[in-house]
């Protein structure tokens, strides 16, 4: 983002704000492109993009922005560290300085990805167990170097997610570390659909993005990012980029 956009998401932090740590494609990379033209919306810019309506989808019916609205709202991404209101004092920057450190750290990959059903949800998923448990560890690495910083999770949203029905394990991580699906619950995934009822739709879906990630290639997990979240129910904004470092020398841009 431009210093103008990054001081406009500053200006709008409050105690109310959320900030997220999530795996996000390089802007310059067809991955990015493909993701945002999917979602209709371009978390980075903030702009809006014209959906195209895939054939697959509207022969059963449907448009794809009908099928996409919660993760539109969150932006192309795959959650390493979820959405967390910061610890009294802590600030953005402090979270930006913690996490450039950490990325810093991180050694880039690629990772062929495979759509699949996850539920009533459509998500992109490492197609190796190796790639699967590189991220797991990346995930794992991202969790304890920010857990000083957030805040602990509010008795309401312990509540809401009890409700939701979670393991006895799940209860656990989500009291220890605000978040139900951590280490080893921890499951990467890029989510492509809100929660679908129809099978039909949901298979569409997945055979139509096998042949895309087909075609993108291999994913490159090569650099994180920190979303904000404004205030609560706002879209949330792709605000700083993290290039992972290691001996690779391409700019994340």
């Amino acid at each position: 983002m431009s210093a103008e956009a990054n001081d406009t998401v500053l200006d709008a932090w409050t105690p109310a704000s959320r900030i997220a740590l999530y795996y996000a494609p390089a802007a310059s990379s067809a991955w990015w492109r493909a993701g945002c033209e999917w979602l209709g919306r371009d978390a980075e810019t903030g702009l809006s993009i014209e959906t195209p309506e895939e054939a697959a989808i509207a022969a059963l019916g449907q448009t794809v922005a009908a099928l996409t609205g919660s993760p539109r709202r969150y932006g192309w991404h795959g959650t390493l560290v979820a959405p967390f209101h910061t610890a009294e004092g802590v600030t953005p920057q402090q979270v930006l300085s913690e996490a450039r450190e950490w990325a810093s750290h991180v050694t880039r990959f690629d990772a062929p990805l495979s759509a699949v059903e996850m539920g009533r949800f459509v998500a992109l998923r490492a197609t190796r167990a190796d790639d699967d448990e590189s991220i797991r560890r990346v995930a794992a690495s991202a969790l304890y170097a920010l857990n000083s910083l957030r805040a602990r999770a509010s008795a309401e949203d312990a509540e809401r997610r009890l409700a939701s029905g979670l393991s006895e394990r799940q209860q656990t991580l989500l009291h220890e570390w605000g978040y139900p699906y951590v280490l080893d619950e921890f499951r990467f995934h890029m989510t492509l659909s809100d929660a679908l009822d129809s099978a039909s739709v949901r298979a569409a879906i997945v055979s139509l993005w096998q042949t895309r990630a087909e075609t993108l290639g291999a994913l490159p997990f090569h650099g994180a990012a920190l979303f904000v979240q404004p205030q609560p129910g706002a879209p949330f904004t792709l605000w700083q980029r993290l290039p992972f470092g290691n001996t690779r020398s391409e700019a994340f841009e």
